[in-house]
């Protein structure tokens, strides 16, 4: 009896290690890329928009993701990113630019690491940065977030146009975004399934942690 106990609980071990970490994640919208208006225009005319930049780099952001298998998954990050907040006073007026180096990529396996820079995955030699432009900051409707973020991801030699909730705050010295949603890598042709017994889960878990400043 003991004995089959723990079997029992070894296997609901196992199930648990396997769980999809995109399960509980929203999901983004992902469409065709949208045009980019200018940073300096403001979409109301009779609130013209002076805007003020702050900063997005390692020192105060991370950019974070998890990557599963059905077998379990890795936690990732890029070391390497920079970016601006162009502020006009209101955050739905604003913009946000993020250029990420693809080659910068690690994960908690070291050989890992060097698969995702091949043409397997991110093919860093030949795309080595990803670029997020805002298109559109709207404030968010249900409860989770302060705001919807739809912008253009360029990644892997294809753009598109990607939809997903945030938390926007704003203090006197720093601006704060915070996101954890899911993506597809295979609307982007990172298109490497794995081995048979282990495939590779097609949600990615992006999360972002911004403290841009002035």
């Amino acid at each position: 009896m003991q004995r089959s106990a723990l079997i029992v609980f070894a296997a609901l071990l196992s199930l648990s290690s396997c769980a999809n970490p995109a399960a509980n994640k929203p999901q983004a919208v992902t469409t065709e890329a949208a045009p980019v208006a200018s940073p300096t225009v403001s979409i109301s005319a009779a609130t013209p928009a002076v805007s003020e930049k702050y900063l997005i780099t390692p020192e105060n952001s991370k950019i974070q993701f998890v990557a599963s298998k059905v077998t379990g998954s890795h936690d990732g990050s890029f070391q390497k990113f920079s970016g601006t907040i162009n502020y006009t006073g209101q955050v739905e007026t604003s913009n946000v630019t993020i250029n990420i180096e693809m080659a910068s990529v690690t994960v908690d396996d070291p050989g890992l690491t060097k698969h995702l820079q091949t043409p397997d995955f991110f093919d860093v030699a030949r795309y080595p940065q990803a670029v997020f432009t805002s298109t559109e900051l709207k404030p968010a409707t249900t409860p989770g977030a302060t705001h919807i973020v739809t912008g253009n991801l360029e990644l892997h030699g294809v753009t598109k146009s990607i939809t997903f909730p945030a938390t926007i705050t704003l203090t006197p010295e720093a601006i704060s975004v915070d996101s954890s949603f899911s993506i597809n890598r295979k609307d982007f042709n990172i298109n490497y399934a794995g081995a048979a017994d282990n495939l590779i889960r097609d949600e990615v878990v992006l999360t972002l942690h911004v403290r841009a400043v002035k």
